[in-house]
């Protein structure tokens, strides 16, 4: 039977899962803080599962055309030497691409493809949830217009899609405080820049203290240049391994970063394939924000309201899981109502599937997930090697990295035992 299903939030997870319940018959009502969506923000990845999610949506073409289809995934150590080289996408033997995108550019295509397919009256722009109430088999969300108004609308269902800052866990969850800050502080960027390496692959280098990510998100334009994506992490406390601190107020989140604060670090890391300092000037834009996550909940449903994506699990951006674990939320809860017509029943099976898996992630993204492998080999050589396998065994990374994938729910759709590798390249 159809539902009346109201999503807060007009983010990639929230218009995922407005894509996936709309196509199964639901009425769907999106409503979306922002009073006008515009291509902000930087670079993220789509995971193979994530990719999959978005093809049984018919979306597969559009973001041919808009991304970068990730070769590999390098990790390497602050003298650009590789690690580990993991292949990706089809390569790798996965059943779909993996992509590099712009995040804006994707949440637009997302919010275009919604209003082709729901209605322009069910996607809202400029109306922010305060809060919910059950009323028998509704729920009655609050909302404030741009302009000031209150609004009130009722459904069978809420998923709260609301972010980090989540008014609705926040509403479920009074005394949980502020994101738990691990003391590092990021800077990402863009920059339109020569193609390096093979034009698209993915780069972690350095350590736990100092760490350059970079890949390209748009194919090479008619000039040759490629629009990068970069990320500057740099450890400002030292007691927060694991997430002890209080993230600082939210007035330092997404503010414009400085190049000053980037250069005593990250001056000098001239790698073979890439001048870091060259490409950091080079920044079209800078952002500035804490790594952050939450304690994962004990649950997300609350009667006929719930959860998704960063407002039920966020989680620190390692190993590409933000955006991906949205959409699969996405994916989870229209299975879920498919295959369960009790409204709360269905709701309980979602969070079954999907809570203990993203409490999992956050779990071993703050043993730096993939990353820890980066510092293996820093406390080992710190000023680089001649061979990998004089610093450590490459049977021991591989075998670390395989862990981890299967941990986060990367599924092969071939066998691929001799995708990933390491290499002792300089």
């Amino acid at each position: 039977m159809p539902l009346d299903i109201l999503i807060a939030g007009g983010g990639i997870g929230g218009l995922a899962a407005a894509l996936a319940l709309h196509r199964d018959g639901h009425r769907v009502t999106v409503c979306e803080a922002t009073a006008e969506l515009k291509p902000l923000g930087v670079g993220i990845n789509l995971l193979p599962h994530a990719v999959a999610v978005l093809d049984e949506l018919g979306l597969l073409p559009s973001l041919q055309a808009m991304a970068v289809p990730t070769s590999a995934l390098v990790f390497a150590n602050r003298h650009g030497q590789t690690i580990y080289e993991d292949v990706r996408g089809l390569a790798g033997g996965y059943s779909h691409p993996q992509f590099s995108v712009h995040r804006g550019e994707l949440q637009l295509m997302l919010w275009r493809e919604a209003v082709a397919r729901l209605g322009t009256d069910r996607m809202i722009l400029g109306e922010r949830i305060t809060g919910a109430k059950l009323d028998g088999d509704e729920v009655v969300a609050q909302l404030t217009t741009s302009d000031g108004r209150s609004v009130e609308r009722r459904a069978g269902v809420l998923i709260a899609a609301d972010g980090i800052h989540s008014t609705i866990r926040r509403q479920l969850y009074p005394d949980e405080g502020a994101p738990r800050w691990n003391g590092m502080m990021m800077w990402r960027g863009t920059s339109l820049a020569k193609p390096f390496l093979d034009g698209r692959t993915m780069v972690q280098a350095g350590h736990r203290r100092a760490k350059f990510v970079v890949y390209p998100i748009a194919p090479p334009r008619p000039d040759g240049l490629q629009l990068i994506n970069w990320i500057c992490d740099r450890r400002l406390r030292e007691d927060g391994l694991g997430g002890g601190l209080t993230a600082p107020g939210r007035e330092d989140w997404n503010k414009a970063g400085s190049i000053d604060d980037l250069m005593p670090t990250f001056g000098d890391w001239r790698f073979p394939w890439l001048d870091v300092p060259g490409v950091i000037r080079e920044a079209t834009q800078l952002l500035e924000w804490p790594m952050v996550d939450r304690d994962p909940l004990p649950r997300w449903r609350h009667g006929r309201i719930t959860l998704l994506g960063d407002a039920a699990h966020p989680m620190y951006p390692i190993g590409s899981n933000g955006a991906t674990q949205a959409i699969l939320d996405a994916s989870a809860i229209a299975k879920a109502f498919r295959e369960e017509r009790r409204v709360e029943a269905a709701l309980a099976n979602y969070e079954a599937e999907r809570r203990p898996m993203c409490a999992r992630i956050v779990e071993l993204n703050r043993q730096e997930g993939l990353d820890y492998i980066l510092d293996m080999v820093e406390e080992r050589a710190p000023q680089g090697f001649g061979k990998l396998e004089d610093v450590i065994d490459p049977a021991e990374v591989d075998a670390f990295v395989k862990r981890y994938k299967a941990a986060a729910g990367h599924r092969q759709s071939t066998p691929a035992a001799d995708a990933s590798t390491s290499a002792s390249a300089s």
